[in-house]
């Protein structure tokens, strides 16, 4: 099910998780999107047993069930074969809550939580469109529409592809690349250090 899992090196890897129900260790399904160095983008998903009972709220909003998952490894087997690739790149999340998901389920598979850097594409798309703030936001359903983005959100494949675009995107309006766009958006103690 893992074998298709992107293995070369790439500029960044976005990722984006769905997830069962109102706990962040609940991981349904992991998508990344790899970018490579001439900006094409390999897009991964895979679904994962959360071990815990969906809610109807979120099966409703992303269509992943019990059913859905039937067979799909558990969180551990999936980190364990996505984690060198993971470890390697920086990684891009919309907000925060895919690094907060990653360390929850770590924390209920009784695992260590892995050092990934990440960065933070709500924040690069503030960056770069700060008109959206207050007009429609920095959401991806509202820079779905506002980019002209096409991808099927709440789907993790998806919305880690969309998140990617969204960093290519910032980088021709902001004219830096997503290395210099990371370190501008870094704390100013962490930027000196850098």
């Amino acid at each position: 099910m893992l074998s298709t899992l992107p293995t070369g090196t790439y500029r960044f890897v976005a990722l984006d998780v769905e997830t069962a129900c109102g706990d962040a260790a609940s991981i349904c399904q992991i998508g990344i999107a790899c970018v490579g160095f001439d900006n094409s983008i390999e897009t991964f998903a895979t679904y994962v047993d959360p071990c815990m009972a969906f809610s109807s709220f979120n099966i409703q909003l992303h269509g992943i069930g019990p059913e859905t998952v039937r067979g799909a490894p558990v969180f551990s087997e999936t980190m364990a074969a996505m984690l060198p690739l993971l470890e390697r790149h920086a990684l891009v999340q919309h907000s925060s809550f895919d690094s907060r998901a990653i360390g929850k389920a770590c924390e209920a598979f009784g695992l260590p939580e892995p050092e990934l850097t990440w960065s933070d594409s709500v924040r690069i798309a503030r960056k770069a469109w700060p008109e959206f703030k207050g007009n429609g936001g920095h959401g991806l359903g509202n820079l779905k529409h506002e980019l002209n983005l096409e991808f099927e959100h709440h789907d993790a494949g998806e919305d880690a592809r969309a998140a990617a675009m969204v960093v290519l995107k910032a980088e021709d309006v902001l004219a830096l690349d997503f290395d210099e766009i990371a370190l501008s958006l870094l704390p100013k103690k962490r930027r000196e250090r850098t």
